[in-house]
């Protein structure tokens, strides 16, 4: 083979590397704006989170801040104050039906909330980016969802809380409330039922 031929041979190579590379880093674009990633804050807030490798990130007891006010409609248009669960430890996940993550983690969340119902934990969805309720209450029936998800299309509700504890981009996310309703735990990527569980375990351990 000339020279010249093992030049081309290189060239295309490249060029179909590049290529590779590009429609990976497309993909990962798409991805990224339909659902959001995990990993970053909404915003330069102090909010005392240290996040550890495996992206879940905890704020000391002493360095908490306050849940914001969050109630209003849920999806299948009850009325919910989530101040009305104080006392108890609260999950607070953010999803929406348009959302992949969203469907692989939910089996996780159903069954930990059955698991723990007994021990002072209460789950609340944020349903957030669904035009109508229609999607969101259908996406419930798929996935056996029993707890209550206040309806938050707009993102309004997200943006109550404190500068940097949640960006309304990143979904799903989940906060979790200790017993006094001020933020304990963060994460802002899907959660498997292991670091679901992780991220309870030393909250249920305090007295």
């Amino acid at each position: 083979m000339s020279a010249a031929s093992r030049a081309v041979q290189r060239t295309d190579r490249t060029r179909s590397r590049a290529a590779v590379v590009t429609g990976a880093a497309v993909a990962a674009a798409l991805l990224l704006s339909a659902c959001g990633s995990g990993g970053k804050s909404g915003g330069s807030g102090d909010t005392g989170f240290v996040t550890g490798s495996d992206g879940i990130a905890t704020v000391d007891k002493g360095s908490r801040a306050q849940a914001p006010e969050l109630s209003g409609k849920t999806i299948d248009g009850k009325q919910l104050d989530v101040a009305d669960y104080k006392g108890k430890i609260v999950v607070l996940n953010v999803w929406g039906s348009w959302c992949g993550p969203c469907r692989l983690e939910a089996k996780n969340f159903v069954k930990v909330s059955e698991d723990l119902k007994d021990q002072g934990v209460q789950f609340v969805g944020i349903n957030t980016r669904d035009t109508s309720t229609t999607p969101a209450l259908a996406f419930e029936k798929a996935h056996g969802v029993e707890y209550p998800s206040l309806y938050d299309p707009t993102g309004k509700l997200m943006l109550r809380f404190k500068k940097g504890t949640l960006n309304p981009q990143t979904i799903p996310s989940t906060l979790v409330l200790d017993r006094d309703g001020k933020v304990a735990s963060r994460s802002l990527s899907a959660l498997s039922e292991d670091n679901l569980r992780k991220m309870l375990k030393p909250i249920l351990a305090e007295k």
